[in-house]
C-alpha cells in the first residue's frame, strides 16, 4: 500500500515540480488503491481509498477509466461532506471531463468548484487548461473550415472556368 501511495504523491507532485500539469496515473496505481478499498477496515478508510481511486482513475490515460471514474465522482456527490469534499469532487469530476474532451462541461464544473475556492491554484490551472484547450480546438476547426471553404472555392472556380472555356468553343 506505501508504495502506491508514494507513487500517487510523486504523480501529484509533479504538478508543482514544474512536471506534467495534470499527472496521468498508470494502471498499477489504479489496481493498488482498489486493494486498498477492500482492506479498509472501516468506513473513513473506505472513503479515503475511494477518493483516491477516484483520483487515479481520473487521471488514467486509459478512456474507461477516466469514465469509471466520473461514474464514481458523479454518483459520491450528493454524499460530500464538506465544502472541501465537494470542491475536491467538483474538481476531479472537470480533469476527468477535461479528458475526455468535454470542455464546455469541465468548464461548468470549475466554476462551480471556484465557487467554493475563488482561489484554488489547481482549479485555475485546469481552467486555464479548458480555455486554452477550448480556443485551440477552435482554431483548428476555423482553419479546417477556411480550407474547406478554400477547397470548394478552387473546384467550382474550375468547374465554372472548365464550363466557360467548353461554351467559348462551341460559339
Amino acid at each position: 500500500m506505501d508504495g502506491h501511495v508514494g507513487k500517487f504523491m510523486e504523480s501529484v507532485g509533479s504538478i508543482f515540480s514544474g512536471g506534467d500539469v495534470l499527472p496521468w496515473c498508470d494502471r498499477d496505481i489504479i489496481a493498488g488503491f482498489e486493494s486498498e478499498i477492500a482492506e479498509a477496515t472501516n468506513e473513513e478508510q473506505k472513503s479515503d481509498s475511494l477518493m483516491r481511486l477516484s483520483w487515479a482513475l481520473v487521471h488514467s490515460r486509459q478512456p474507461e477509466d477516466v469514465n469509471r471514474g466520473i461514474g464514481m465522482l458523479q454518483a459520491s456527490l450528493d454524499r460530500s461532506s464538506s465544502p472541501l469534499q465537494m470542491r475536491e469532487k467538483l474538481y476531479l469530476l472537470a480533469v476527468g471531463h477535461y479528458r475526455t474532451g468535454d470542455y464546455t462541461r469541465s468548464r461548468q464544473l470549475l466554476e462551480r468548484c471556484l465557487e467554493i475556492q475563488p482561489d484554488w491554484r489547481q482549479a485555475l490551472t485546469l481552467q486555464r487548461l479548458v480555455e486554452e484547450k477550448t480556443r485551440r480546438d477552435g482554431m483548428i476547426g476555423m482553419a479546417i473550415i477556411t480550407g474547406a471553404f478554400g477547397l470548394v472555392g478552387l473546384v467550382a472556380g474550375g468547374i465554372i472556368a472548365a464550363a466557360s472555356s467548353s461554351s467559348s468553343r462551341k460559339k
